[in-house]
């Protein structure tokens, strides 16, 4: 790099257990930020020091003051966290995310807070408090399911709601219903089990039993919906990608006076039977005009689970797109 070009720029620290924190454990931090930006980063007592090409820099250093600000407030940084600060710095976007960890939704029954992770997520449970028709669309792993169930816990505590209704399309990937053991109840039970999970993390094992057993929250598979009105409830369809059509204009008319729906998938991730259409695909289409319906669209920089995955969506898509 020709030396004109050098910029430098020192961060000040307020003790070195900081720069530990930024830097992460054997500095593994440090090594996700130097994949990600091409600039020299080093550290003194206390102060980081960036230098390279000005771009560089200016997207470290304000990486950089974002961490920070976040470490100083008791924010435990994750490699998932760092990396999506990586990716929002690129465009000088980083201090978006200290909006994102201001607020917490709620806390889980063991007391952790329940934060958005990222802009989309942040946009999707915006739009659900917005909006009484809701379908968020995109990879696994973004949180819709979750964040979904998690509001809808938050309506039913607060009273805005009755009831929570979650209910799913009972579709085989790849494996075959009949063959399960055990009665209705039993079969269902593996399908919804995401849903089960959500629940459990939120209000914890007990609490959720007891509110599935005075029907507070109510746990079906779709073709249960069939015929009935769904007034002042929180209604979840999950895997939406495997409705037919016929299942997701009738799933959408049970929307009942004071109730609120959102619609979760994954269209990559159809199950259906060859040839037959998929009930998600067509409603984005039919209802986009409709202002009352929100439709929120995740990336692949909105998947919080492990880092790999979001590299393992990212292969599949390219991979997909090369055979279309």
């Amino acid at each position: 790099m020709p030396e004109q070009h050098l910029y430098t720029v020192k961060i000040p620290l307020h003790n070195p257990s900081e720069g530990l924190s930024l830097f992460g454990p054997q500095d593994k931090f440090l090594k996700i930020i130097e994949e990600q930006i091409d600039a020299q980063i080093g550290s003194r007592e206390a102060e980081i020091v960036v230098s390279g090409e000005r771009r560089e820099v200016d997207s470290l250093e304000q990486l950089f003051q974002v961490l920070l600000q976040l470490v100083r407030n008791g924010y435990i940084l994750t490699d998932r966290d760092v990396l999506y600060a990586c990716d929002l710095a690129k465009d000088m976007r980083a201090d978006q995310l200290l909006d994102l960890y201001k607020g917490e939704i709620m806390t889980t029954f063991r007391g952790k807070p329940i934060r958005v992770k990222t802009i989309g997520q942040k946009h999707y449970v915006t739009t659900i408090k917005k909006r009484d028709v809701v379908f968020g669309v995109g990879p696994a792993g973004t949180g819709k399911t979750y964040l979904a169930v998690v509001l809808a816990v938050a309506a039913l505590k607060e009273g805005s709601v009755k009831r929570i209704v979650l209910t799913r399309p009972a579709v085989e990937a790849g494996e075959n219903l009949g063959f399960l053991p055990g009665d209705l109840q039993e079969k269902v039970d593996p399908y919804l089990r995401p849903l089960y999970d959500a629940l459990y993390d939120v209000m914890g094992p007990e609490q959720t039993a007891k509110a599935l057993e005075r029907g507070l929250i109510e746990i079906a598979p779709l073709a249960y919906m069939r015929g009935r009105t769904l007034d002042d409830s929180f209604i979840i369809l999950d895997e939406a990608q495997n409705t037919t059509p016929e299942q997701m204009k009738m799933f959408l008319t049970r929307l009942g006076f004071g109730s609120k729906m959102v619609i979760t998938g994954d269209v990559t991730q159809i199950d259906l039977p060859r040839g037959k259409k998929s009930g998600l695909i067509e409603a984005a289409t039919i209802l986009r005009d409709i202002e009352e319906i929100g439709f929120v669209h995740f990336a692949e920089q909105d998947v919080v689970r492990h880092s790999l995955v979001q590299k393992i969506i990212v292969a599949y898509q390219k991979d997909s797109e090369k055979h279309e």
